[in-house]
């Protein structure tokens, strides 16, 4: 059987996260250090670790089956690569900001004014679909630096939390679109490769569902189940168990991680009590 080529990001915190997810789909990889290419131990795959910015054009080559990348980077330079699969982490967001001493408050702003940017596709769409006109300065790499060397007025990069643009003196005034990271697969992939990506998806989906909710377990007296149940619906319905303490049972359900502290409230005000809540590894459906 042959390998199935996946790309990631070689270094930073795509790099680790995306290792990270691997490993909790159960694929080990032998990766040394300074590693161009490392192979899986108990999966047919070998992980491309590659610069970001590339990634689309070995995808859109074929060079390699599928990638986890940025979403930033496909809208930059993949627009026609596709995604199969959001995964939740590497947030961030690409964002036009100015020095905190600008008077730019906004887009219109920037009318005639120099944007320095990695990312000048995105911005030329953005900007013409606002009509607004200014002009680009393409910079690969530090672009934080531009308006402090007298380069530009404006940047727009990625921006995570924050603190980058704090540091540089720099404030936020646009943002252009959301991204995390992503799997997307080669227009080239053959069938044998797509078999193992739907492994893969597979796997990944029941991760990202572990990540998204918790397991609850509680005791309840009979005749508030009804209006426990009505909270806590779990993937079906929850699991009830007898307790030895007589008119009490215990359940069991599965609630999602954004709605804890409301639902929490809700089984407390309706007569649960000792409320556990674990982390789930897996969920799969």
């Amino acid at each position: 059987m042959s390998k199935l080529k996946i790309a990631v990001q070689k270094s930073g915190r795509l790099h680790d996260d995306s290792m990270k997810i691997l490993k909790e789909i159960g694929i080990s990889i032998d990766n040394g250090k300074d590693q161009l290419k490392a192979s899986a131990r108990n999966f047919p795959l070998e992980v491309f670790y590659l610069r970001n910015g590339d990634i689309p054009q070995y995808l859109r080559d074929g060079v390699v089956d599928a990638a986890i990348i940025g979403e930033n980077v496909l809208i930059e330079k993949g627009e026609d690569i596709t995604i199969v699969e959001r995964l939740g982490f590497s947030k961030c967001r690409v964002s036009i900001a100015v020095p905190k001493s600008s008077n730019a408050e906004n887009l219109k702003d920037l009318e005639g004014k120099r944007i320095a940017t990695s990312y000048p596709n995105t911005v030329e769409q953005y900007l013409e679909k606002a009509e607004v006109k200014a002009n680009l300065h393409i910079i690969n790499g530090s672009v934080e630096i531009a308006p402090n060397i007298g380069l530009a007025d404006a940047i727009c990069d990625i921006v995570s939390s924050g603190s980058t643009l704090f540091k540089n003196g720099l404030k936020e005034i646009q943002m252009l679109l959301k991204s995390e990271a992503v799997l997307a697969t080669s227009p080239a992939i053959s069938a044998e490769s797509q078999a193992l990506i739907d492994k893969i998806q597979f796997r990944l989906k029941s991760v990202l569902r572990g990540r998204s909710n918790k397991y609850v377990l509680l005791n309840a007296p009979n005749d508030k189940l009804d209006d426990i149940c009505k909270i806590l619906p779990g993937m079906n319905s929850p699991t009830i168990l007898p307790l030895a303490k007589e008119g009490w049972s215990s359940l069991h359900s599965v609630i999602n991680k954004n709605d804890f502290w409301e639902v929490i409230d809700e089984l407390k005000a309706n007569g649960a009590e000792g409320i556990l809540v674990c982390p789930i590894e897996n969920m799969v459906l």
